[in-house]
């Protein structure tokens, strides 16, 4: 069994009422995307889900966002809309699994 750390990339959005988090396949399909948005946000985001810290920072512990809270920060539930302000506004960040 090899041991080692794997990286995982995520963009962080520190929000006016909490803190937004998205995890990403590599910060380079991020830059792609922000130049030509043809390519899917599939091939962006890893999984399909948005993670808040409850101002924590990045380094906190992350829980699903519900949609009240994405409602009150985005003004909107719709999950495309929120990822795409996330990966606009947000820090690429990278970490170790």
């Amino acid at each position: 069994m090899t041991r080692g750390n794997a990286t995982v990339y995520k963009v962080f959005y520190k929000g006016e009422s909490d803190d937004f988090t998205v995890y990403i396949e590599d910060p380079e399909t991020v830059q792609k995307w922000k130049k030509d948005r043809s390519v899917p946000l599939a091939q962006v985001v890893s999984g399909w889900q948005i993670f808040v810290s409850h101002r924590q920072g990045a380094q906190g512990i992350h829980d699903s966002a519900s949609d009240g809270m994405l409602d009150g920060e985005f003004g909107t539930t719709r999950e495309e809309e929120i990822i795409k302000q996330i990966l606009e506004k947000g820090e690429i960040q990278a970490g170790d699994l």
